[in-house]
């Protein structure tokens, strides 16, 4: 049995809907188990979720794009999570992203980078989306891979849209199918 760990930081609930369709797909998988763990407002992981972590085969990591970066709260999470690293508890695991903003580009990918190099400071492998994009004259939001994520699962939720608006359709979907790659592989690993 594969152990996915999801662990995100959300804002506003758009990224926790990324989260939940990455749990979908990952979910999807025959022989993994998901564990969804949601960085609270101060920063801090619910109680029992970092013994999780340790456990897990593979770790997703989520946060809105606020200024260029993640959120403090993820940075948070991120810095307490030397632990971990002095001791290579991550080391080998695998790894991936999301992310969502209000823009069309809004640098997501300076956070999906931010993610990366959280991982290879783990020491952990890392997973991208392995999706082409939707880059034609006829694709619109609700198509797969229409941000163009390959590092990452990158959505949009427009500045006045509600949690229930956004992320769209084609957002939600590209980090479904995040979520089953990931799973897909860490049944794979030994």
């Amino acid at each position: 049995m594969a152990k996915i760990a999801i662990v995100y930081f959300s804002g506003y609930g758009h990224t926790a809907k990324q989260a939940e369709a990455v749990r979908a797909g990952a979910e999807s998988v025959t022989n993994s188990e998901v564990g969804v763990y949601r960085i609270n407002e101060v920063g801090d992981l619910p109680s029992g979720a970092s013994e999780e972590l340790d456990l897990a085969d593979a770790i997703v990591y989520g946060s809105p794009t606020y200024m260029g970066g993640p959120a403090w709260q993820f940075k948070k999470f991120a810095d307490n999570s030397a632990k971990a690293f002095f001791a290579r508890r991550w080391k080998d695991k695998l790894a991936a992203g999301f992310t969502n903003s209000a823009f069309i580009n809004g640098d997501k990918y300076s956070t999906i980078q931010y993610f990366w190099t959280l991982s290879q400071q783990h020491g952990q492998v890392w997973v991208g989306t392995g999706l082409l994009s939707a880059n034609m004259k006829a694709n619109h939001p609700a198509d797969v891979n229409w941000t163009a994520g390959f590092g990452g699962a990158l959505a949009v939720s427009p500045s006045d849209a509600s949690p229930e608006e956004a992320p769209r359709s084609g957002d939600l979907e590209t980090a479904t199918l995040l979520g089953r790659r990931v799973a897909e592989l860490a049944t794979r690993l030994p």
